[in-house]
This record gives structure tokens, sequence and C-alpha cells, in this order.
């Protein structure tokens, strides 16, 4: 049996960075502002994320979506930021926004944008469990299309819950682990499509709900929404949904 003391040195130690996954999304850094790049798909999904979780904060904290900073004393860390796609949006609605990439690249990147859109966020290089990365607790934490690049979702899970306040909440969205998934977001988007560069996504690292709920309340949280996303084609536009055997978003709170 592994005494107590062994598993939190286990814990505080274990890493949920994979090297691989963030080489390749560093590979394409210069990128990320591109529209009609590797990360257009990001682009047109970005949106429909941000409408959810705007729509998910502003029940949460019960805060109206009208005017121009409805979150303006709240704080908020988007984890696996890339080149910033949700921080800035977030920064716009009043939140005093710290990004957290473990790649150097997409953080330059992220910097170099936000100061030439004269928004003022906090990046940082690391991961969420790097001792000193985050100081204190946030209202929000988000971590969106992230979940399915590490290599150990238990630690990356958990290092989360720890940095989420006493009345906060904790966002999350990625890719289910289904047939239709395997479909869509794989061959599809990646040899059809072409939407992303072939190899972006690893299927069995996607991550089904009930193996995300499994994690959240291993670390003390439980889930109070989860929604779909889906793509349609006619139109070219994400739309919410009640379908999540693809795309989906969860909002957690401590139980």
């Amino acid at each position: 049996m592994v005494s107590t003391t062994a598993a939190i040195k286990t814990r505080e130690t274990a890493s949920s960075r994979d090297q691989r996954e963030i080489d390749g999304f560093s590979a394409h850094a210069a990128s990320w502002w591109d529209t009609t790049g590797p990360f257009a798909p990001l682009h047109r999904l970005n949106p429909t994320r941000i409408r959810i979780l705007a729509d998910l904060f502003s029940a949460h904290f019960s805060r109206p979506l009208g005017g121009s900073a409805p979150f303006f004393d709240l704080s908020l860390t988007d984890i696996g930021c890339g080149g910033g796609l949700v921080t800035e949006p977030f920064a716009r609605l009043g939140f005093h926004v710290v990004g957290v990439d473990a790649s150097p690249e997409n953080i330059e990147i992220a910097r170099c944008h936000a100061e030439s859109s004269g928004l003022s966020v906090d990046y940082r290089v690391g991961a969420p469990e790097d001792p000193g990365i985050l100081d204190g607790v946030f209202d929000a934490v988000v971590a969106l299309e992230v979940v399915e690049h590490v290599s150990d979702i238990a630690t990356f899970v958990d290092s989360l819950a720890q940095k989420v306040g006493p009345d906060g909440v904790l966002v999350l969205s990625t890719i289910n682990r289904t047939l239709k998934s395997m479909a869509l977001a794989k061959f599809a988007a990646e040899y059809i499509l072409r939407w992303v560069p072939a190899g972006t996504h690893t299927w069995s690292k996607f991550v089904k709900p009930s193996e995300l709920t499994h994690h959240l309340r291993r670390s003390g949280f439980k889930i109070t929404a989860m929604r779909g996303m889906d793509y349609d084609l006619a139109t070219g536009e994400w739309n919410p949904c009640d379908d999540v055997s693809v795309n989906y978003v969860l909002a957690a709170v401590r139980a």
C-alpha cells in the first residue's frame, strides 16, 4: 500500500506535460491568429465557445451580460491558452486574466497580440502543476481543448481544481471518445476536410464525459452544466446543442 506521504509526493512531482504535443503546437505558433491557417477550426469554434462560457459565468456569478465589462472585478486563468484566442475576449469582458501555456512560442505570440490589441493579459510559461506558476486562486479556471493533449489527466485536473476559489467555477471543453468523434474529429477533420494538420489529435486520448467527471469528483468537484457543440456544414457555423458525442463543454464547482 502506498503511504499518504508518498501519494502526496507523487502528485506533487507528476507532470501533465506531453512534450510531443507541446512541440506540435509550438511549430505552428506563428499562425495562431491566422484565420485561414492551421488554427482556422478554432477561430470558427471560438465564438460558440465564448458564448457558452459567458452564459455559464453569467449564471454562476449572477452577472447580466449587458454592458461593456460584466465581469470587471473577477479573475480568470486560461490554462493551455495558446495564442490567446480565449484570454483576449474575456479580458474585454472585464476579467483579470492570467494565461498559462507550456509552449514559450505560444506565449510570445499571445503577449505580442495582446499588446498590439491594447489588452492587459498576464501571460506565463508553464503547466498548472508547476510550483509558483499561479499564485492564489481564481474565480474562474478554464482549459479548452487541452485535456486531450496532456499526458496525465488526473494530475492536470487536480492541479486545475486547486486553483479554483471557494465560490469559483471550473470549465473544461474537450472531445468525446466515440465512434462518431473518430469519424468526424479525427479522420474527417484531419484527412478529408484538412481542417487541422494530420496527427493533431490522437483518438485514444479523447476523453469521455464519464471519465472527466470521475477525475473531477476525485478532486472534490461536481458537474453543474454540460453542453455539446456541433458543426453545421451548410452554414459553416458551430452551434450549442445537447449532443455531447463529439465536442462538449462542462462546468464544475466544489462539491
